[in-house]
């Protein structure tokens, strides 16, 4: 076998890499959602900022969360919108495993042309 012929042998196909190359283009294309949210119930003394931090880093969303002064958690998340959904559902259903929350309130949902954060993080 020739050089040449054993090297295009050794090359990946072209069209393998269509469907990465088209899945990372929908994902530039999706929409980027903002929203505010405040989470009550029993969610300071019980690492729910840290483990808010951690979710939305492994889901793929940027912004920030804190605790208030009236015991609440609040904060902003921004992203793709399917992941701001999943982190929505994440803050209303789940939180840190001592947490109890008795309601999520979203407020300020909007379309974004752009993240204003470059990752997501515990303020104080």
């Amino acid at each position: 076998m020739s050089l040449l012929r054993a090297a295009a042998a050794a090359a990946p196909a072209p069209h393998t890499r269509l469907p990465l190359l088209v899945r990372r283009l929908a994902t530039m294309a999706e929409r980027l959602k903002s929203v505010d949210y405040e989470v009550f119930g029993r969610v300071q003394g019980v690492s729910f900022r840290m483990y808010t931090e951690e979710e939305a880093k492994k889901t793929g969303v940027v912004g920030w969360v804190k605790n208030t002064s009236k015991g609440t958690v609040t904060g902003q998340v921004q992203g793709p919108e399917a992941k701001v959904d999943s982190m929505k559902a994440w803050l209303s259903k789940v939180g840190s495993p001592s947490s109890r929350i008795d309601r999520t309130d979203f407020s300020n949902e909007k379309t974004i042309s752009k993240l204003e954060y470059s990752n997501f993080s515990i303020r104080y």
